[in-house]
């Protein structure tokens, strides 16, 4: 064990008035999923992001579900979802009984191609998803997606416009995965404000956190109003329980809902501190071979929730990225590989995929580095030393 304190990957960094609202909500026993934390939590993110009204959920992954839900979409219908991302971009499609189609990414942003895209779209639609895969689509069924999952990875975010333009085209509308990408924006219009729905997430190792919870959002207001109403169990306006659907049990706690009012106070200072690590490695790792960076192009602004790097040993004399991770790790350092694909993990191995092989690069090559807003110059020195030595 190194002698040295531990670097996380993302820890949670309180702002200071967190434990003020907590105490707030105990003060007045408000401690159940309902209060004035919740009330202010939603206004905040609504301002914060122009996106017209919030629910403040339990997690991302229920904010996914409950889009899909409002979508209409059910058991053997199609949705699209970008490959490279976290398991819970795609896990609500098969809540649903919803078949994933997943679609490779482009190698600018990282994010869902979106001329991969458009080929799914068409396979969908011309009966060849059906044909391939028989054992998805008995009835070899043509049939247009019912919604599309781009996501904004590591929070950089993804080419909306061009992925609007094609579901515009079809007409399907776009569930917009922003969960590690609250603070970043494309051509000045906050991610998560594309598509018909966005989510957020804050989870413990997000930018800023509730501990855990999520958002959904939307300019519509009878669509969150019908998201909230599903996940407080759909129980209808009635003295006694009464419910006429199913619903779930995703909203968030009043005191949660404390913790992140105080985490969207320093929201902006938190994006200036990622983006400060993202400069630092950059500038320091700039004159290795063989190294480059995922970084924000014209027009985008990245809140670089993670640094990522990929390494390529041919030209780094054989240092890859799992070399990097295991020596950084005996310093008491973590970082961690890129997403594995969804369409390469066993769970999903059987579902149609469109694209070539950039998201299997990505992972084979990529390499997170600690990249928490609470890093002193000396963390980052003490990463950056230890890169340094290996080359």
């Amino acid at each position: 064990m190194s002698e040295y304190k531990r670097i996380w990957l993302s820890p949670p960094h309180m702002g200071g008035k967190e434990q003020v609202y907590v105490d707030e909500a105990f003060a007045g026993n408000w401690i159940a999923p309902i209060g004035e934390n919740i009330n202010q939590f939603e206004k905040e993110i609504e301002s914060f992001s122009d996106c017209g009204h919030a629910a403040a959920l339990s997690s991302g992954t229920a904010a996914i579900h409950l889009a899909l839900i409002l979508l209409g979409v059910k058991r053997g219908d199609y949705v699209i979802c970008q490959s490279l991302t976290f398991c819970a971009s795609a896990n609500p499609i098969m809540y649903l009984g919803a078949i994933p189609i997943f679609v490779d990414s482009e190698p600018d942003t990282w994010n869902m191609c979106p001329v991969a895209l458009e080929n799914a779209i068409a396979a969908c639609m011309d009966g060849t998803v059906a044909k391939n895969h028989p054992s998805l689509m008995p009835n070899n069924e043509k049939q247009k997606p019912k919604a599309i999952i781009p996501v904004h990875l590591y929070g950089m975010p993804a080419k909306m416009e061009e992925l609007m333009d094609v579901a515009s085209k079809y007409n399907i509308p776009i569930v917009e995965d922003a969960a590690e990408a609250i603070g970043s924006t494309l051509n000045g219009k906050a991610c998560g404000t594309f598509g018909q729905y966005g989510v957020y997430s804050f989870n413990g190792n997000k930018i800023i956190t509730s501990s855990g919870g999520g958002a959904l959002v939307s300019i519509e207001k009878e669509n969150i109003d019908r998201a909230k109403f599903l996940a407080t169990q759909a129980r209808d306006d009635a003295p006694h329980y009464q419910h006429s659907v199913i619903g779930y049990n995703y909203r968030l706690s009043n005191v949660s809902a404390g913790i992140g009012r105080g985490q969207m106070e320093v929201l902006p200072e938190r994006v200036k501190q990622r983006r400060a690590n993202f400069e630092f490695y950059k500038n320091s790792f700039s004159h290795l071979p063989g190294i480059s960076f995922l970084h924000e192009g014209e027009k985008v602004y990245s809140n670089y929730w993670l640094t990522c790097m990929l390494i390529d040993p041919k030209l780094t004399n054989g240092i890859d990225n799992d070399k990097i991770r295991n020596f950084l790790d005996g310093l008491n350092i973590e970082s961690r590989p890129i997403w594995k694909p969804m369409h390469l993990q066993p769970v999903y191995d059987s579902f149609p995929y469109f694209g070539t092989d950039i998201a299997e690069k990505i992972f084979e090559f990529g390499l997170c580095l600690p990249s928490g807003s609470s890093m002193s110059e000396d963390d980052r020195n003490r990463v950056v030393d230890a890169v340094l030595s290996l080359f």
